[in-house]
């Protein structure tokens, strides 16, 4: 069995490999061999089996070609440019998001082995006028160009899959908290912020208001999803392979509470609320209440509180 991580540099791609490293096997399978690719050469990890680094540019089918060479058994396609950046930059998103995912089927095409790909969607697909819930069926209508780019993502994989192409599958996930290391461009980002940093005695704003609802997932369960989600039977994912992630829907009160449940109260006293109007836009563009009934009935779980959330990036990210 052998895995190629494209976006393994970051935060879930790192997580994910140490995850597997520890597993030993994917898909009823010995894993044999991992590799690790992003625009920049990830950390290399400690596993009991062969693990290379690479640097690969998914614009570049020459590139993608070197990272995913004959052989391959599964590929993650977690690459991406993130939301405030793709809309910041329009070529840029469109150029790495869309192009680059093209890139990635035609090169799984390629191997004519019909490898399995797990492609990670966003919730930034759902919005606009559609009603919600946000159901299973529901019609995604992204009001940010990372969601457009995102939408078609999953209709190529969906394709490819039909066509046999690839064993495809795509998971929408929810906004990832809390996440460890520096902020990114995402618009979420300070939906970790303003735990990360106060849990290390530093300030973080928030841009938002208590009250502002949001859809989440902890970094662990994200990671145990994607496995999972590798290895769920073909014959299961129905005529549409993508689905949305499980997460839960809080309030930034509700998490702040959690937070201070879990830290106690000197944490919380550390955010500050100012608005940022350069993510107002994008923050009017989400949606939060999703459904995500076929995840759930295929093995996918959610966090049980956002208390397990703090917790986690305690027990897991907070030592580093």
């Amino acid at each position: 069995m052998n895995i190629v991580i494209l976006g393994g540099a970051g935060l879930v791609g790192q997580k994910l490999a140490r995850a597997l490293a520890k597993r030993g096997t994917l898909r009823d399978a010995e894993i044999s061999g991992l590799t690790l690719a992003d625009i920049t050469d990830p950390a290399p990890i400690d596993a009991p089996f062969p693990v290379q680094t690479l640097t690969c540019d998914i614009t570049d089918p020459a590139s993608v070609a070197q990272a995913i060479p004959a052989g391959t058994d599964v590929i993650y396609l977690l690459a991406a440019v993130v939301s405030a950046h793709a809309e910041q930059d329009f070529d840029f998103g469109y150029k790495v998001n869309m192009m680059g995912t093209l890139n990635v089927l035609e090169r799984a095409r390629a191997l004519g082995t019909c490898p399995a790909l797990v492609f990670t969607s966003s919730i930034a697909v759902y919005g606009g006028e559609v009603p919600q819930p946000f159901t299973d069926h529901s019609l995604p209508n992204p009001q940010i160009s990372y969601g457009a780019q995102k939408a078609i993502g999953e209709l190529l994989v969906n394709d490819y899959a039909r066509k046999g192409f690839i064993d495809g599958r795509g998971f929408r996930l929810p906004t990832i908290s809390v996440r460890p290391g520096k902020p990114n461009r995402a618009a979420s980002g300070f939906m970790s912020s303003i735990f990360r940093e106060p849990l290390q005695g530093q300030t973080a704003n928030c841009p938002v208001d208590k009250d502002f609802h949001h859809f989440y997932l902890s970094p662990r369960k994200c990671v145990e999803n994607l496995i999972k989600g590798a290895e769920i039977p073909r014959d299961a994912l129905g005529l549409n392979p993508t689905m949305t992630m499980p997460g839960r829907v809080w309030t930034i009160g509700q998490m702040i509470d959690a937070l201070t449940a879990v830290a106690g109260p000197e944490p919380a006293k550390l955010i500050t609320w100012e608005p940022q109007p350069e993510i107002e836009p994008i923050l009017k563009g989400w949606r939060n209440d999703i459904r995500p009934q076929k995840a759930a009935r295929l093995g996918l779980e959610a966090d049980a509180s956002f208390e397990d959330n703090i917790r986690y990036f305690l027990e897991d990210d907070l030592p580093a």
